[in-house]
This record gives C-alpha cells, sequence and structure tokens, in this order.
C-alpha cells in the first residue's frame, strides 16, 4: 500500500490480537510500530514476532496514563524519527449483563479507558508531531457502537462515543489529519473468547461469510485507512462483519 513504507504508527493495546494484528500488517507494509500494552512480558514477544527492535518497540504501561502516553510518543520519534499514525486499539469490557444492574464505576472505568484515552492519545501525537508534520489516526470501534448489543450496552455505547469522535475529530483535523474507525464484529480473540470459544460453529453460521472475523482482517483494513490509498477518506467508520448486521438485530 502506497504511503506506509518508512513511516511509524503507534498502535496501543497491541500485545495480542486486533492489536497485534494491525501491527504486524503495518511492519509487512514496510512501517515501523511502537506497540502499548500492560504486560512487558508479552510486549516483547510481541516485538519479537514483529521482527524485532528494528521494526518495533514496545513500551509496557496503561493507556490511561498521561505519563505512559506521553513517555510512548516520545520514544517513537526518538527511536524512529516520526510518528506518522495512531492506532488506537485499546479496549477494555468488564461488565456483563442487564443495564440496570450495570456498576457505574465499572461504567466510568469503560468510557475513560475506550473514549477519553482515545482522545488523551490522539492529542498527545498531534501536539507532539502531528500539528506540524500530519497524519492518519485509526480508532478501533465495534459493531456494537452501530447497533444494539445485549449484555454488553455499555461497551457498545463507549463504541459509538469513540466513532462520534472520530467524526468529530476529523472535522477538527482535516486536511493535515485523517481520522477514520473500524467497526468489527466478532474476530477471534482472546477478548472475545467468551463470544465464541466452545460454540464457534454456531456463532458462525449466523454470518454471510459463515465465519468469525481474523485479526488480518482488520490489521488489512486499518493498514488500507492509514496509507495513501484511503487519503480522501476521513471521519468514515468501516463495518467489517463478515455481514452480519445484514441479518437484523443479534
Amino acid at each position: 500500500m502506497r504511503g506506509l513504507t518508512g513511516k511509524t504508527a503507534i498502535v496501543t493495546g497491541a500485545s495480542r490480537g486486533i492489536g497485534l494484528g494491525v501491527a504486524q500488517r503495518l511492519v509487512d507494509e514496510g512501517a515501523r510500530v511502537v506497540i502499548t500494552a500492560r504486560k512487558p512480558e508479552a510486549l516483547a514477544e510481541a516485538v519479537e514476532t514483529l521482527g524485532g527492535s528494528e521494526h518495533a518497540l514496545g513500551i509496557a504501561g496503561n493507556a490511561a496514563d498521561p505519563v505512559h502516553r506521553r513517555e510512548t510518543v516520545a520514544a517513537a520519534i526518538e527511536t524512529f524519527g516520526s510518528l506518522d499514525f495512531l492506532v488506537n486499539n485499546t479496549g477494555i469490557n468488564p461488565a456483563f449483563g442487564m443495564l440496570m444492574d450495570l456498576d457505574l464505576d465499572a461504567a466510568r472505568k469503560i468510557m475513560d479507558v475506550n473514549v477519553v484515552a482515545a482522545l488523551a492519545w490522539t492529542q498527545e501525537a498531534f501536539h507532539a508531531r502531528m500539528k506540524e508534520h500530519g497524519g492518519a489516526v485509526v480508532n478501533v470501534s465495534s459493531l456494537s457502537g452501530v447497533r444494539p448489543a445485549p449484555f454488553i450496552a455499555f461497551y457498545g455505547a463507549s463504541k459509538a462515543a469513540l466513532i462520534n469522535l472520530t467524526e468529530t475529530l476529523a472535522q477538527e483535523l482535516a486536511p493535515a489529519i485523517r481520522v477514520n474507525a473500524v467497526a468489527p464484529a466478532v474476530v477471534k480473540t482472546k477478548f472475545a473468547e467468551a463470544l465464541y470459544v466452545g460454540r464457534e460453529e454456531e456463532a458462525s453460521a449466523v454470518y454471510p461469510m459463515k465465519r468469525l472475523g481474523e485479526t488480518d482482517d482488520i490489521g488489512s483494513l486499518v493498514a488500507f485507512l492509514l496509507s495513501d490509498e484511503a487519503s480522501w477518506l476521513t471521519g468514515q467508520t468501516v463495518v467489517a462483519d463478515g455481514g452480519i448486521s445484514l441479518q437484523g438485530v443479534h
């Protein structure tokens, strides 16, 4: 894809799952990546998977921690000489059940990590580099942010807020910085295991494509949105769901 070779991306929440899939695709396209997660050991393994220090740098920390954000952005610029792309992938969902039973402290934490931290990472990248040099941002939302999501409704509400944030940032930061989002359905990751492990065939059957998502399905889409191939796209949310949204509400 045009415009990725030699560029530098930060991908949050990237020691495994969708984040690692995104980082791998960017490295495959010639970019360097700085990946974050909470556990240093998992990050070190991910860096090796990505080809070592020539291609990737791992920085452990909490995505909601301002010091971690500042240090990560500074390290990206110091190590690789630029910061061209940001992928806000970190997300949590510690609650499952009806909204009337939702612990409000959990709700606040979901919103802080899934929405506020994405804005904060974007602010950090903007002030440190992108304001002067431009760039592109992709926020990882969810199909649950586009349509009702029983039992994970507040997670869905946070992802809907992330989509709205994406649209507003796209307006504010154009034309130098493009901001888009992706909204996956169930992708086969540890984060989503409760939705398919032990019943993958049954879970896949309702998808027109008859399979669940793979991390590279999202990695390739994010890489496209960051690349020059998508230079006229901003403020968009691309649903990647194997066609399940054609089937009505689930």
